[in-house]
């Protein structure tokens, strides 16, 4: 007993501590994810704690858990637009992106190191994919709103990009350990089943997954446990099929995430908790495993190669991968500052220590030191790079409440607070009804008022709506008061996307546009300057009058900010 307290006291103290430094980090621009690495390294053979772990096998059994449960939770969060918008750019990164990263690095390392080049190349194979648990916990704890472009690009990378890597590492380990086998076909066979079947089996088995949940009747907290476990279960299931389970079990979170499956808003802050404890226990882990004084004997070739990874391979890679899709420059140069190293690299790096091969310390000391590069440089560095590439949006007030219904799946209850000076403030409620948003009623001083008691809105009175998600801004431009950020972002007014061009320049008296803008609304004259998926944050330009989306649905503007020229 004495011995099973004293391994409880150890556990659970580094994790309160990792979890307690990790809510102060945000004040300081420090990634939580680098705060669990720390500490576990600190608590290892080197540190205060001097406990020794070596069990690489754990270490790699608790990562593989632990990073299956953080991509299914980002794929519960995805939603099916964001998923379209960014599909092909994050495939192409995913694959191409992964691969001239990996050669470029793997050339580089080749060189400066003068190892066989197969020993090169697999240290380019296994820092050469971004990490979901990174790329996640970063983004959400940077404070900043990244415009849909980028932020679903990034997502959706660092979730389909593990099956390339992984198909690298595992060609060059086996290269390693019998080099007179034949790699020919079968390893592109390999690559296209990892790929195949994880997409296969992630979104039939994720359509099962949803219809069942869909039928259960269950609390929060014991949802988001049928949701992890059946997660497993396809990740389990993919692996033995021989696919990528890390694929299918983000496209089963996708799948459930946008078929209701149940997945509410108290579910998914169920799921938060879990996806914390995931990587927060996988980070601990990790650190355990690094043992500083060894860093040390490979650090000058270790900080060239995150180095050169970073500023050199990475862009290289992003600007070829992104090529034939319409990315802005800074938007390009932002997504190659934010290839996040992290869990990912690390448990890749497992890899070649569990087969044997030679030099795999020194893969995983400079894996180590990369990730450790990448978290501070990078992650510490996101939020001031969002602003400086001007590629960040200045977020909205949230709704009280989110709560996604059944039927119809388009639909959502929001709650919003009506604060004082807002544009509802004075209006009965059954003004506010349109075509696709429906105020269902409001809440005063402990008395519920239907619109058809034709209440008079007043500061403090708390609104439920039935509207799409994509309508969020626009009710929390009636409900909430516009900080100082917004009105300098957006402007002071706001215009629909059915607006035409032409009641714009008749009633602010400016130019008359050019006739192939003539007869086209505010959304159609941004599909035709940027395309058919416009997101939050595009600008066009209307003779002085400066438009920018400020709400989109399907590709299409619902709402854009009005800037008024001088």
């Amino acid at each position: 007993m004495d011995s099973l307290n004293l391994f409880l006291l150890i556990g659970t103290g580094l994790m309160f501590t990792g979890l307690l430094l990790g809510s102060l980090s945000a004040r300081f621009g420090v990634p939580s994810l680098l705060i669990f690495l720390v500490v576990g390294m600190v608590a290892g053979e080197d540190g205060l704690g001097g406990i020794e772990f070596d069990d690489f096998s754990t270490a790699y059994v608790i990562g593989n858990i632990a990073l299956a449960v953080i991509l299914l939770d980002g794929g519960l969060r995805t939603r099916l637009s964001t998923f379209k918008l960014g599909l092909w750019p994050a495939l192409s990164l995913a694959t191409l992106g992964v691969a001239i990263s990996a050669g470029l690095v793997g050339a580089f390392a080749t060189w400066l190191m003068g190892v066989d080049w197969r020993v090169g190349l697999l240290l380019g194979g296994i820092i050469g994919s971004t990490d979901a648990a990174a790329v996640f916990s970063v983004i959400k704890g940077a404070g900043v709103r990244l415009n849909e472009r980028v932020a679903s690009t990034l997502e959706i990378e660092s979730g389909l990009n593990d099956p390339m890597a992984i198909f690298i590492t595992l060609m060059l380990v086996g290269m390693l350990v019998d080099p007179d086998a034949n790699w020919g076909f079968g390893m592109i066979w390999t690559l296209l089943q990892q790929f195949g079947l994880g997409a296969l089996l992630g979104l039939l088995l994720g359509v099962v997954i949803s219809e069942l949940l869909l039928r259960v009747r269950s609390n929060e907290g014991l949802h988001a446990l049928l949701l992890c476990s059946g997660g497993a279960m396809v990740f389990a299931i993919t692996n033995l099929a021989g696919g990528s389970g890390f694929l299918a079990i983000y496209l089963t979170g996708l799948v459930a995430g946008n078929r209701g499956g149940g997945t509410g808003d108290n579910v998914l802050k169920s799921m938060d908790s879990m996806a914390w404890l995931a990587q927060s226990g996988m980070f601990l882990i990790l650190g355990l495993l690094v043992t500083p004084s060894r860093l040390t004997d490979h650090l000058v070739w270790a900080l060239a190669v995150a180095g050169f990874l970073m500023l050199l391979a990475r862009p290289v890679a992003v600007w070829i991968s992104l090529l034939p899709f319409r990315f802005k420059a800074r938007e390009e140069v932002f997504i190659a500052w934010t290839g996040l190293r992290g869990a990912v690299p690390i448990v890749l790096a497992v890899f070649p220590l569990l087969a044997g091969v030679e030099q795999t310390y020194l893969l995983f000391d400079i894996t180590l030191v990369v990730v450790l590069i990448s978290l501070v440089g990078q992650g510490a560095s996101l939020r001031f790079m969002a602003r400086r590439m001007k590629v960040s949006i200045p977020p909205s007030t949230e709704p009280r409440q989110t709560v996604a219904l059944a039927a119809p799946r388009d639909r959502y209850l929001l709650q919003f607070e009506v604060e004082t000076g807002a544009k509802a403030v004075g209006k009965p409620l059954a003004e506010l009804s349109e075509e696709d948003r429906t105020p269902l009623m409001l809440y005063r001083e402990h008395k519920v008022h239907s619109p058809r008691d034709e209440p008079v809105i007043e500061a403090g009175d708390l609104i439920s709506w039935l509207a799409p998600l994509a309508h969020k801004p626009a009710l929390s431009d009636l409900c909430h008061y516009m900080s100082q950020d917004e009105k300098r972002y957006y402007g002071n007014f706001s215009v629909l996307g059915k607006t035409p061009v032409a009641q714009l320049v008749a009633v602010y008296g400016v130019e008359s546009p050019p006739p192939l803008w003539q007869g086209l609304t505010v959304a159609e004259l941004f599909t035709k300057q940027v395309g058919k998926q416009a997101v939050v944050g595009d600008t066009v330009r209307i003779s002085g009058l400066r438009l920018r989306a400020r709400s989109v649905e399907d590709g299409l503007v619902v709402m854009a900010g009005l800037k008024l020229p001088g």
